[in-house]
């Protein structure tokens, strides 16, 4: 088996509220954002991309959104058991790259942060994870303030012995 690539996406509505999570960091003072989970549109397309890279379905395919048991879902435990289902399938998490698409909170400021929450949480260094944020430029609905989009590329290896 060789490395393999795969794309996650998500995006959600802002919901004053709820408190804004983002690669498991909060950021005080944003609004939140809409979902059945906790809405860390970050690792939702980061679990995206693990999973697809390995040809391994989405996340909803594996935490059905609707059922009880993942409403309010922290959603940094399900990238992690994202990535044991990865493991068990014999892939490993190499690298992460994000973009996480919004006219505020700044990103920047905490992209750090936020690197190091998700290589924890994949079992990479920090070195091996990049988070950039990007502004709409006040254009569509992002650009109006109305949400959030991510964007996420992973690679994946097989596992070692």
């Amino acid at each position: 088996m060789k490395a393999r690539v795969g794309l996650g996406y998500d995006s959600h509505r802002f919901d004053a509220s709820e408190r804004l999570i983002l690669a498991g960091v909060h950021f005080p003072g944003s609004p939140g954002l809409e979902a059945f989970s906790d809405g860390d549109a970050v690792a939702h397309a980061v679990t995206d991309a693990i999973l697809g890279a390995a040809a391994l379905g989405d996340i909803g395919s594996h935490f059905p959104p609707g059922q009880t048991e993942w409403r309010d879902a922290d959603s940094m435990d399900l990238l992690s058991r994202s990535v044991d289902i990865l493991a068990a399938a014999g892939w490993v998490p190499t690298n992460v790259d994000v973009t996480v698409i919004c006219e505020a909170p700044r990103i920047g400021p905490r992209a750090i942060e936020m690197r190091a929450s998700l290589a924890h949480v994949l079992g990479v260094g920090p070195d091996a994870v990049s988070v950039k944020g990007k502004t709409n430029e006040g254009m569509g609905w992002i650009g109006r303030g109305e949400g959030i989009a991510v964007h996420a590329v992973a690679m994946i290896s097989p596992a070692s012995g």
